[in-house]
């Protein structure tokens, strides 16, 4: 049998990836992978990830997730993804970004973004090394997509098209959002304005659960004050793992890949999720929940709005712009995808990726000839 020849060999197939780079800076400690998966429709955007555990394979299956997310979104650029190995919290960010900045110079079909463990102020040092990044800092005339909560709020405008196709109403509503940081607060914000109560939410130090709700601008000044959530007054503390378990009727992972896996599927009981983060569960889980009747907003689909929000900043946009792109995009979209999953028995996942991979091959087809 022959053996793949690179680690990331498996995941080939004919939409990508273009460009895998691994940067090698030993002198600053400057560990990084960047992933440029399509480029057919346009100079691929996404975000860079800063966390000490990143992989060659995450960073792949993150860049293909932005080619799909791009493509699905009707946006003008493929999908890529960047790396860097290194934890946020205790290294020089400064030194780390310029330097990988100044590696990324002659990538120029690939647009960074900010990401897990990356904001505005990053985007503002790769934007004056090297002239090309989203999410900006306003004061650079950029719309800066964390202040905003641009992802967040497009989790909350899918959320609005999707409750139906479950026979949900969304006044009343009970939500547990794992991964309470840039994308989870705001899509607590979001939904909280449309009568959804949260009850869960979890960081990376641990878990509150409070049946009767949890007010969510307390639950911010908490976290920002302590940099937990679990200190917050009121409610229960609980472990990251029992937030699946919670009851719920609504469920939005937004932080790692692969958190729900098959090991928690039993556990989950909310009736609709929505995928905040980029591919937060495993294929077996997705399969498992839609077997049993769990209604499932892919990734690429449901938190689109940051993605959207980067572009229209590319092309010159206002915010206004930005918000309005997003609800049209991702409500549309997200309508498109559960009709054709309620139509024609497929798996949400499937779906999407049919229609975002029509768009890409259609593109591809085009530049061939």
């Amino acid at each position: 049998m022959k053996q793949p020849i690179y680690e990331f060999d498996h995941f080939c197939d004919d939409l990508g990836p273009a460009k895998v780079v691994h940067i090698y800076e030993p002198h600053i400690g400057l560990k990084a992978i960047v992933v440029i998966d399509n480029v057919a429709i346009g100079p691929a955007i996404g975000g860079v990830r800063m966390a000490p555990d990143v992989s060659t394979e995450e960073v792949f299956r993150l860049a293909r997730a932005m080619t799909k997310k791009n493509a699905a979104a009707g946006l003008p650029h493929g999908g890529g993804k960047s790396g860097i190995l290194a934890d946020p919290k205790t290294v020089d960010k400064q030194v780390l970004i310029r330097a990988f900045a100044k590696a990324i110079r002659d990538l120029v079909d690939y647009i960074p973004g900010p990401d897990m463990g990356t904001n505005e102020s990053c985007m503002a040092v790769i934007q004056d090394e090297i002239g090309r990044a989203v999410g900006l800092p306003r004061v650079l005339g950029g719309i800066p997509l964390d202040e905003i909560g641009a992802t967040g709020y497009g989790v909350a405008q899918c959320a609005e098209v999707a409750a139906p196709f479950c026979e949900l109403d969304l006044a009343g509503a009970a939500v547990a959002i794992e991964g309470f940081g840039n994308v989870g607060q705001h899509v607590a914000k979001y939904l909280a304005e449309k009568g959804v109560k949260l009850v869960a939410a979890s960081d990376s130090q641990g878990a509150i659960y409070d049946t009767k709700g949890i007010d969510v601008d307390e639950l911010v000044a908490a976290k920002k004050k302590s940099t937990s959530v679990v200190n917050y007054g009121a409610g229960k503390k609980i472990s990251q793992a029992d937030l699946f378990g919670v009851d719920c009727e609504i469920l939005v992972p937004a932080a790692r890949p692969d958190s729900i896996r098959a090991e928690n599927v039993a556990d989950i009981k909310a009736k609709m999720i929505l995928q905040g983060a980029n591919i937060p569960a495993t294929a077996s889980a997705e399969m498992m929940l839609h077997q049993r009747g769990v209604l499932i907003v892919p990734d690429f689909i449901a938190n689109a709005g940051g993605v959207i929000c980067g572009a229209v900043e590319y092309h010159g946009g206002t915010e206004r712009d930005a918000f309005e792109q997003i609800a049209e995009k991702i409500r549309h979209n997200t309508e498109q995808v559960l009709t054709r999953v309620k139509d024609e028995n497929m798996v949400p996942r499937h779906a999407a990726v049919e229609l975002a991979r029509e768009r890409v091959l259609a593109a591809m087809a085009l530049r061939q000839s």
